[in-house]
């Protein structure tokens, strides 16, 4: 049971209700609400997150499932459906959730070991830095870690406060989130 309780559009300060009406009722949101001035920055930072960084949306996605299989399988019940939207398969899912990176390609496999290392305690190995560096530009590597960022931080709020599951909205719950690798140039 929840920590705190899930404002909804009516119960919220009026600071936040408009904002919060206007999002998927998922508990998540209805968390950091209660954070009145934090809110929309955070809902900013989320979708730029989810919109606009130069990696691949299905990257995004697998980093941010890496962090939700070591941290807070919320995030990861949220961002399966994602995922598979993105292009992501379900034999990928399968072997992350396992935490099997074999199968991945070495970008995805160096930024999923990246990622792990993050959760863990935030240090990352040289081999790995080199791995992910061999992949990546330093914008990529920069948003790759912001995202896990992100999302660790996200997860340890919601563990702390006890955060109940939501079903998934899936890409349609959470229209933000881009779908298509981004343009070159």
């Amino acid at each position: 049971m929840a920590r705190v309780t899930y404002l909804t559009p009516e119960t919220a300060p009026p600071a936040v209700a408009s904002t919060l009406a206007k999002m998927p009722q998922l508990h998540v949101f209805q968390m950091v609400a209660h954070a009145e001035t934090a809110f929309r920055p955070w809902l900013k930072f989320g979708g730029a997150v989810l919109a606009d960084l130069a990696i691949d949306p299905l990257l995004r996605e697998l980093v941010i499932l890496q962090v939700g299989r070591l941290a807070a399988r919320y995030e990861w019940e949220q961002h399966v459906p994602i995922a598979l939207a993105a292009g992501g398969t379900a034999e990928q899912i399968e072997a992350l959730d396992r935490g099997e990176l074999g199968t991945f390609d070495p970008g995805s496999r160096a930024a999923l070991e990246f990622a792990a290392a993050l959760v863990r305690d935030g240090e990352v190995s040289d081999e790995n830095y080199a791995a992910l560096a061999a992949e990546f530009s330093e914008r990529e590597i920069v948003e790759i870690a912001l995202t896990a960022a992100h999302y660790l931080g996200l997860a340890r709020i919601m563990t702390a406060l006890r955060i109940d599951p939501d079903a998934p909205a899936g890409p349609d719950g959470l229209p933000a989130a881009r779908l298509e690798r981004p343009s070159a140039g």
